[in-house]
């Protein structure tokens, strides 16, 4: 059960993310909260989403802006929840919480089933970002994966997003697959390049433990990730972006000028925020808390009116410290010299000697080759402070 919080005073949120949990099938290296499912259950979703948010009114602790700055809907897969899926979520926001003219409200599609009509009804109910999971374009890695569409489904999804009237829009692509795949990962990013898209995220493959591909390896069935492999690859996305005119932005991401993630900026600046749906996450300083992963158990909660919360942290002040240095860190802007100490500072010439970072006269700013070593980075700065 949640712990209490006292009287405090409500914190106000301008951002919301929303969890829709349904695919159709759960990807090899997957450890999202889904639920698999051969189409998306949009009335439980809205009912479920309402009876939270009617919990989180009762409970006091947060406050929805009127009107919000971002909405991010992320999955799972939210295209499954059918061209109906975000006015029903505008309905149980409400439309005056969506009401500012620059608001950014993302959604998350799969090539395979964001078709025009789904598009078209996205876009009418104000949706004004998409976000499309292309992963690759090398069909052997596609079906390693587990994903459903094929080498020219992404082509196709941006094709129909364009037509819908989506100019803001951004795709994933998954670096560091094994190599007997033989996927061009150069072929890949010239791709991309070639649709001239406002913004790219990359994701490098991870091994979680509870996945496939985790017993895969655990059982010598599957390759390890080359850490070299991982590396030239992040280094080349990096470096052909940019030439082509992307901003490195944030350790993960590029974007054309004026186009960057707003809604992702809320999290790296340690903004409040309120996640809905199982397994999102939420903030409101020092207050940490998460939802019940599972859909049915998430669903059954919050459909009674009662907060789907699973657990709940209060950041103490050593935690909030090392994880303003990381997000700062990820971010292009850096963490700045007047923050820093002298023992930080020693550190940061001796990260410049070994070419880690990027000049600057006012911020400690790590470059892509400092980025791929950002975990042990951060660790070592918050260390010169408390050493």
């Amino acid at each position: 059960m949640p712990a209490e919080h006292g009287q405090r005073a409500a914190t106000v949120v301008r951002s919301v993310y929303v969890h829709a949990p349904f695919c159709v099938r759960r990807c090899l290296y997957c450890d999202f909260a889904v639920h698999v499912s051969r189409k998306g259950d949009l009335a439980s979703w809205r009912d479920a989403l309402a009876g939270e948010l009617r919990a989180i009114d009762a409970e006091g602790l947060f406050a929805l802006e009127e009107p919000l700055d971002t909405l991010y809907v992320g999955g799972g897969t939210p295209s499954l929840l059918g061209g109906e899926a975000m006015e029903a979520l505008a309905a149980v926001l409400g439309r005056r919480r969506l009401a500012a003219p620059d608001l950014e409200w993302t959604a998350e599609a799969n090539p395979e089933s964001l078709t025009p009509e789904l598009a078209s009804a996205w876009r009418r109910a104000g949706l004004n970002r998409l976000s499309i999971g292309v992963q690759t374009f090398n069909a052997d890695a596609l079906r390693w994966m587990g994903r459903l569409h094929g080498a020219e489904g992404a082509d196709q999804a941006v094709d129909v997003a364009r037509a819908a009237g989506f100019e803001n829009l951004s795709v994933d692509l998954i670096f560091g697959l094994p190599g007997r795949l033989g996927r061009s990962w150069r072929n890949d990013l010239e791709r991309v390049l070639a649709m001239d898209l406002p913004h790219v995220s990359l994701y490098g493959l991870t091994v979680e433990a509870g996945t496939p591909l985790g017993r895969a390896v655990r059982e010598g069935k599957e390759e390890p990730i080359d850490v070299q492999q991982y590396g030239d690859e992040y280094l080349l996305a990096a470096e052909l972006f940019v030439s082509a005119g992307y901003e490195h932005y944030e350790v993960s991401n590029f974007a054309k000028p004026g186009r960057r993630s707003r809604h992702n900026a809320v999290y790296w600046d340690g903004r409040p925020y309120l996640g809905l749906g199982n397994g999102a996450h939420s903030f409101a300083d020092p207050v940490r808390r998460w939802n019940l992963r599972d859909w049915t158990a998430y669903r059954e909660r919050a459909c009674a009116g009662t907060l789907p919360e699973d657990d709940r942290e209060a950041v103490d002040d050593d935690g909030r410290r090392l994880e303003r240095l990381w997000l700062g860190l990820r971010a292009r802007e850096g963490v700045p010299f007047t923050s820093l100490n002298d023992r930080q500072r020693s550190v940061a010439n001796a990260w410049s000697g070994r070419g880690w970072t990027r000049t600057s006269k006012t911020a400690l700013r790590l470059n892509a080759e400092g980025w791929l070593l950002l975990d042990e980075l951060a660790v070592e700065l918050d260390g010169a402070l408390t050493g």
